[in-house]
């Protein structure tokens, strides 16, 4: 007998004594939630013995994840939330063990070093917020998102095998939740007036839905490529990617339509290497719109016709009405982006704290800009992420984001052209355009802390850092192995 036996025995008597007590226990006394302790303590004892399985369990819950509403206003997303806590716990006492050897590469990697400096700074504007608690609450959760999804899945995904595998994991779930949206679609003939009515329990609302739907396909479209042509995991890939697409169009939303054209314009402008003239005509564009706004107030020009700014029931209607400034969910945006200008030219240097924006708006907005739907009920924020960063975290915050965002598209380029082998590339261009259509939707949405746009915002980091790792490996191995010059 080896010396596993019986701690394996063992194990598996305490298991079974568990079992029974708690469903004995539950049935007794009507407690029926005591039956899952039987399935948390075989979570924990997998998490603790391989928690590999775990991570890639939470990667496949990301498309099922429901919102919960709890006391006292607080919202979360189950059952993935809890399990990032669960794992960033875990993946502490990992680093406590193999840290040195583990993460020394990793973590002086110029992008890791950036997203620590922006979290840095996000820490310092906590302790000046003007509501500490909320911030506090805010700064935690983007910690357990970047531990899981960066730090953790810098460990856990270094291999085109790993990578094939969360695209799998990820990739069944969300077909299941499309199939399941678009059936219930169906009942109401397609229709733009009812979207959003189908996307419940798995998605808040339509924007959700498509953001979701756009940030992974170019992982399903470009992973074709890792299979033989027509064989039939590329047909299935191929079938997923359509799919993925008729999602995204009977979604009837304008940010995933625009996204999804600028990351296929982007392949071309990596390919080209044109990523640095870009982002400078990008930089400059912005920063004579933004003067010109101010120096002329033409913003003021902008306002909403109050009666003719409504909610569309037709799209066609919806297209035309955005042109003309007359869709209320534009004009609703764009009443909450001058409230923010007002807030950071109020607050400057620290802004009013990480996830204050919803608190503290509406004493900064104009009234000639206001919609129907002004009183926000729901509590949403200031949909563009850019703009809440400046606000929350002062100009050097707003700043440092935008660097970190620039920089990975600007390193993912040069990385890409440095990598030879042909899977690692593929894995490299399906990050960067995946990272280009967060970056678009972040235009007009506040998605990163949600866990089905923020996992992927972070995990595209570590893939990235990952492959310039391996890059930098092979590279000093390929240099070892030639023969000295004479």
């Amino acid at each position: 007998m080896t010396s596993t036996e019986p701690q394996t025995r063992n194990l598996l008597i305490a298991f079974s004594i568990v079992l029974v007590a708690s469903l004995l226990t539950g049935v007794a006394g009507y407690w029926y939630f005591l039956a899952g302790i039987p399935a948390l303590a075989l979570y924990g004892y997998v998490a603790v013995v391989d928690f590999k399985k775990i991570f890639f369990l939470l990667l496949a819950f990301l498309p099922l994840t429901v919102e919960v509403w709890l006391p006292n206003g607080v919202v979360t997303d189950l059952p993935t939330e809890p399990m990032m806590v669960a794992m960033m716990g875990i993946y502490f006492l990992y680093v406590l063990k193999r840290g040195k050897s583990m993460l020394a590469n990793f973590v002086r990697h110029p992008i890791a070093l950036l997203l620590l400096l922006h979290l840095g700074w996000m820490f310092f504007t906590v302790i000046t917020s003007e509501a500490f608690v909320i911030s506090f609450k805010f700064f935690l959760a983007k910690i357990w998102y970047v531990t899981t999804f960066f730090f953790l899945a810098g460990t856990l995904l270094k291999t085109e095998k790993d990578v094939k595998s969360m695209v799998w994991v990820v990739l069944v779930p969300l077909v299941l939740t499309i199939l399941y949206v678009l059936v219930r679609h169906a009942s109401y003939g397609f229709s733009f007036a009812d979207v959003n009515k189908v996307m419940f329990p798995f998605y808040r609302n339509k924007v959700a839905y498509a953001c979701m739907l756009s940030i992974f396909l170019p992982f399903v479209w470009l992973g074709r490529g890792w299979y033989r042509r027509f064989s039939l995991p590329w047909w299935t890939l191929l079938g997923a990617a359509l799919l993925l697409l008729v999602g995204i169009q009977f979604s009837y939303t304008r940010a995933a339509y625009l996204t999804l054209a600028l990351a296929a314009g982007s392949y071309f402008v990596v390919k080209w290497r044109l990523m640095k003239i870009v982002l400078g005509l990008a930089a400059i564009g912005s920063v004579l719109f933004v003067a010109t706004q101010l120096k002329h107030r033409t913003w003021l020009d902008e306002k909403p016709i109050y009666e003719k700014t409504i909610t569309h029931e037709r799209f066609d209607d919806l297209l035309s009405a955005t042109t003309k400034g007359r869709d209320v969910s534009t004009m609703e945006r764009v009443y909450r982006w001058v409230a923010g200008g007002h807030m950071v030219a109020e607050k400057p240097l620290l802004g009013f704290g990480p996830g204050t924006f919803t608190k503290f708006y509406k004493s900064y907005t104009v009234t000639g800009f206001t919609t129907y739907v002004s009183s926000n009920p729901e509590g949403s924020g200031i949909h563009c992420y850019y703009l809440m960063t400046f606000v929350e975290q002062g100009v050097a915050g707003g700043l440092l984001f935008l660097a970190l965002v620039a920089f990975v598209l600007l390193k993912a380029e040069v990385i890409y052209h440095q990598t030879t082998d042909p899977d690692r590339r593929r894995i490299v261009m399906m990050v960067i355009l995946t990272t280009v259509v967060i970056d678009g939707l972040l235009l007009m949405n506040d998605l990163v802390e949600t866990d089905k746009t923020g996992s992927f915002f972070f995990m595209c980091m570590a893939l990235l850092v990952n492959a310039d790792i391996k890059n930098k490996e092979q590279g000093e191995m390929n240099s070892e192995e030639r023969p000295e010059e004479v």
